[in-house]
């Protein structure tokens, strides 16, 4: 599948457009939709190729190789570390995640206007745009059809007593075959772009910004079907970074726009056992799991993960033995987790490296908060009649009763790099505080014309439940002021 060039003027060697969307993901499909079906001339570029659903299977290692960033590793270092992944491909995150779906929660909402200032942030006027967002990319639940896997931590929960949920996903579920299809940008916001008539240029890699003369120019390079690559230049008189959380603070970086930039990247940091059953609740074919633990949100959140044999190998990886362990008994086995909304991270440029270098630091009580965490999701593990519990975390023995959550330590260690997530935002805040914050309310970048920043970067912190339908709606409400209000 190969993305088209068909709104773009050349010239001078330079692709010239009205407006230039850097990013493809949630934040970048989304804005650039809105922007071409106002009839603006607009062109997005995407770093990673333009794949099919299809391309390859879901969470394996091809797919790792073919829409990941680095196949799938990336490290934030310091005295703690923690491990992250990155979409790269046209519709970014949202190709490779499970697309869990929540609407902000209205107390997120509150406090991100009281601390950063910013306007026009509440349920009821963000609403709206959660709803325009769920009319495009569809969201349903898996109701009956959700996995034994996924249920046990339900039943878990509720034996404690403790709020659990099914989550709904961005994805259109064909209940009487038991299959579906993904709710990606791909396939959604992406297709309605090009229908729209906006040009789309995948394998492109934005280097640098500069303004002159009223517009901003875009360096960079574009990928031939050779493998090299040659250098492309874009002229716009609007420019919105919507690369992610980690690649924009680095772009505005690398052109000169350091305020605030890169300064606060926060995560929710996850921690995994695998929970072992007396019989098999694992099943091929099976529907992603989507129940959740929300009886300790905002402090810690609790799930289940995609638990294939080669994902319970990988997380049992400490342990000797473990592929024979996997190949005899995962059927019987399930990947949970807890996450917390703890630790932050800087995002900066290192001369001659193309990825910039995250530091990462947790404080005394993120790792308090986590450790809690972790014994909690155990107790409800067994609760729901897990037999044997493996956290995955280097040194930690095997639980096989509730006694032996005792001699869990207090404090989560985050050293040897078993802490991970897959959600990573917070690194250029909107607000009006321009103390802490990079943009505005809206995204403009502060200090410059025709900048603006619409993907995760923007969120003032933690959102407490899976963010792609935050960044979705934000991106949504910002690019809808700008229309209205900006490029007029």
């Amino acid at each position: 599948m190969k993305g088209a060039v068909n709104g773009a003027r050349h010239g001078s060697g330079e692709i010239e457009t009205e407006i230039l969307v850097i990013g493809s993901g949630p934040g970048g499909a989304v804005s650039g939709t809105l922007f071409a079906e106002a009839g603006r001339d607009v062109t997005m570029v995407e770093e990673g190729d333009h794949l099919a659903l299809e391309a390859a299977p879901h969470f394996s290692r091809e797919e790792m190789l073919l829409k990941y960033r680095n196949a799938g590793v990336g490290v934030a270092l310091g005295r703690h570390k923690l491990a992250w992944v990155e979409g790269r491909c046209v519709g970014g995150g949202s190709e490779v995640n499970r697309g869990l779906y929540h609407r902000t929660p209205g107390y997120v909402f509150d406090d991100w206007r009281r601390r950063f200032a910013v306007h026009s942030l509440d349920l009821a006027e963000m609403t709206p745009h959660f709803a325009a967002c769920e009319a495009v990319a569809r969201v349903e639940y898996a109701g009956s059809a959700a996995s034994d896997m996924s249920r046990r931590l339900q039943q878990g929960a509720q034996a404690q007593g403790w709020l659990a949920i099914e989550a709904p996903r961005l994805y259109r579920y064909d209940h009487d075959h038991g299959r579906g299809v993904k709710q990606s940008m791909s396939a959604t916001f992406v297709r309605r772009f090009l229908e729209a008539g906006g040009a789309l240029l995948p394998a492109t890699r934005i280097a640098r910004l500069r303004r002159m003369n009223g517009h901003w120019i875009a360096e960079g390079t574009r990928r031939g079907e050779d493998g090299s690559r040659r250098a492309v230049t874009f002229r716009a008189k609007t420019v919105v970074v919507a690369c992610g959380a980690v690649q924009t603070p680095a772009l505005l970086r690398r052109s000169g726009i350091t305020k605030n930039v890169g300064d606060s990247l926060r995560f929710h940091p996850m921690v995994k056992v695998v929970a072992e059953f007396d019989r098999d609740v694992n099943h091929p074919g099976d529907f992603d799991p989507v129940h959740q633990v929300k009886e300790f949100e905002p402090r810690f959140g609790m799930g289940c993960s995609i638990s294939t044999p080669a994902m319970l190998g990988v997380a049992l990886s400490g342990r000797p033995g473990h592929w024979d362990l996997v190949a005899e008994r995962w059927r019987r086995m399930g990947i949970y987790y807890v996450q917390s909304g703890g630790g932050e991270a800087s995002v900066r440029n290192l001369p001659g490296f193309e990825d910039p270098i995250v530091r990462v630091r947790f404080s005394q009580g993120d790792l308090s908060v986590l450790g809690e965490g972790l014994r909690r999701l155990c107790e409800a593990l067994f609760a729901a009649g897990a037999q044997r519990i493996y956290p995955c975390l280097a040194g930690y023995p095997d639980l096989h009763s509730p006694a032996d959550l005792a001699g869990l330590p207090e404090l989560l260690q985050a050293s040897d790099g078993n802490v991970t997530s897959v959600h990573v935002f917070s690194s250029c805040p909107m607000g009006e505080d321009d103390r802490r914050t990079a943009a505005n309310s809206f995204g403009k970048v502060h200090g410059t014309d025709g900048l603006y920043i619409n993907d995760a970067s923007l969120l003032c912190g933690p959102t407490s439940v899976n963010p792609q339908g935050t960044v979705m709606a934000v991106a949504h409400r910002n690019a809808t002021e700008a229309l209205t209000r900006r490029f007029h």
